[in-house]
């Protein structure tokens, strides 16, 4: 009973160091601009400008919520999805800041 008890306390106390360390790898979005490994584009999404496996899974997860609230606006104003993101687009390479990296058709540029 005692060694179930330990063993179940055990796996808790690795549980939560895992995670607690987990956000430490994960790679954060202005992380990922300021360091020109994502960038702004015309689309209204973020795209990849140096890949790897946390790139990618940051690029796919930001631009999975950002279609999902593009959505939910183009059904609140009754205007294509395909509008909004391109104002999603205008908007992002508009506040992008300098020094950062944006794409508006023409291939990556530093803004």
């Amino acid at each position: 009973m005692q060694l179930q008890k330990a063993l179940q306390k055990t796996v808790s106390v690795i549980s939560l160091s895992f995670l607690l360390i987990l956000p430490a790898y994960a790679l954060d979005l202005s992380e990922a601009k300021s360091t020109g490994q994502v960038g702004e584009t015309s689309t209204g999404y973020i795209a990849a400008i140096k890949p790897s496996s946390k790139v990618n899974a940051l690029v796919a997860n930001i631009n999975s919520q950002r279609k999902v609230y593009y959505q939910e606006i183009a059904n609140q104003n009754s205007i294509s999805l395909q509008a909004v993101e391109a104002r999603a687009g205008i908007k992002a390479i508009q506040k992008t800041p300098a020094g950062e990296f944006i794409n508006s058709g023409a291939g990556w540029q530093l803004k």
